[in-house]
Parts: C-alpha cells; structure tokens; sequence
C-alpha cells in the first residue's frame, strides 16, 4: 500500500539497511545517488564453515543434477570448499543475478538465474520444471529458502541441503537504537530478507517499533511486503527487485511520489 507521507524533494532522508554485518555497502552506495544517507542495522553477520563434514557433502552436491545457489554469500561460501570450475553447463541455478555473479567470479559457467529474484522467479526456471527423479543440491544457510526446499520434493526431486555457511545472531546496540530514535529526518525501510526483519523487530523499544511501524518500508517482493503487513507495517511498498539500486529507487519513490 502506499505511504500517504509526502516530503519536498530537498528534504533530506534516511535508508535504514537490514543487511548482514559488513554488507551495508551496495545500498549504501545506492541510496546516496538519490540524496539518503543509510544506517545499518544488522541482524547477524555471516559466518564461512570449513569444516569436512560441509566439504563431504559439497563434494556431494556437485555430482547432482541440479545445484541451487540461495545468496551471493552462499557461492563464495561454495567456492572456498571446492572448485567451482569443474561444473558442467546447465547445472547451476541461481536465486538472483547478484548470486549469478559472484558464481561466475568464481569460474561457473553457465548459471542461470531468474529476471524475478526470488523464489517463485527461480522455480520457473526452464531448469527447474523437470526435476522427478534427478539429485538436487540446495547451496544454503540454516534457516530461510523453505519454499524452494518443499518444492523441489514436491517436483519428485531427491533434495540434498548444503549449509555453506552460518548467520551468526547480533544484538541491536542500545545506542544504535537511541540513534535511530533520534532521526532528524524521514526514513525508510529496506527489506530483503523476512528473517531480518523479525529477529530485529522484537529487540527494538516499543517506541521505536511502532516509529518503523508508521514509516514507509520498501521490501524485495510481494511475500516479504505481505510479510511486513503482517508485522504491523502500514506503508508496505514493493521493489521491483532485491538489488540495492531497487530497493533504493522504490524509497525514494515511496518517499516523494511522481507529482500527479
């Protein structure tokens, strides 16, 4: 739904990031082309596992039909276990272009992924319609990507779960939330993970909660605005993506709305 806020376009404006620790960045990058100056608020930073057990059923994954990359940080993840080189074309599949990317940077050929960067985007994929029968690894984290898993088995697939890495759980700082009270400014929401945003919600002061509850939120797709409705959330909007220049585009947009 849309905010009913208006502010004139000289107004200075905030970007509030939900990004994992040290990944603030891209948005942060983005949202100052459109004037905002972003504040990082991470739920958890992300945590590489090396161990034999990750790299026994890595070795695994790359002899299925079908490997499923989840995030960026999953292929870099991958690739500091194995080889990424030695997969044949047609096999890897990528939640996003962002996750495309960072495959490709690490040697993959041939990845494809979705122009809709979610789930409902990859599972139409042409290499995701026949799966009765064949092996497929699901390149992930603990946690999240349960559509993908259930519909994967759902499609007669045998489904291997890779976890490549871990969410390590971070506490909102008190000061970072008197700081977020203390915007002199109108913020926004940015949303690309439903997790992020409900391990964080229920640290926040109850002031500050209900303050987010009213301010515009621009979230990655439809679910996690859905989501955020559900959440309390007044001013849902959605992205036309979960790339940072989206979401940055779509606050800016929900922040100061085309003249009619």
């Amino acid at each position: 739904m849309n905010s009913r806020a208006y502010v004139p376009a000289d107004t200075a404006w905030y970007l509030i990031s939900l990004r994992p620790s040290g990944q603030h960045d891209g948005l942060r990058r983005a949202a100052a082309r459109f004037g905002a100056r972003t504040v990082a608020v991470s739920p958890w930073r992300l945590q590489a596992r090396d161990d034999e057990a990750t790299r026994s059923r890595m070795a695994q994954a790359l002899a299925c039909d079908r490997l499923i990359f989840t995030s960026p940080a999953a292929a870099v993840a991958a690739a500091g276990l194995m080889p990424l080189e030695r997969l044949d074309a047609g096999r890897l599949v990528a939640v996003g272009q962002g996750t495309g990317r960072a495959l490709r940077r690490h040697g993959a050929a041939a990845v494809q992924a979705p122009t809709r960067m979610d789930s409902e985007g990859l599972l139409a994929l042409p290499a995701m319609a026949d799966l009765h029968g064949k092996r497929v690894a699901l390149v992930t984290a603990p946690g999240g990507r349960g559509m993908i898993a259930a519909q994967v088995q759902a499609r007669g697939a045998q489904l291997l779960r890779v976890d490549v890495y871990d969410r390590v759980p971070l506490p909102v700082p008190a000061a970072l939330c008197a700081r977020l009270q203390a915007l002199d400014a109108p913020a926004v929401l940015a949303v690309s993970s439903g997790e992020a945003l409900e391990r964080v919600m229920p640290q926040l002061p109850s002031a500050l909660r209900q303050r987010w509850q009213r301010q515009p939120l621009v979230a990655a797709s439809a679910r996690l605005a859905a989501l955020a409705t559900t959440l309390g959330f007044a001013h849902a909007h959605v992205a036309a993506g979960p790339m940072p220049g989206q979401l940055a585009a779509a606050a800016h947009a929900a922040l100061f709305p085309p003249a009619a």
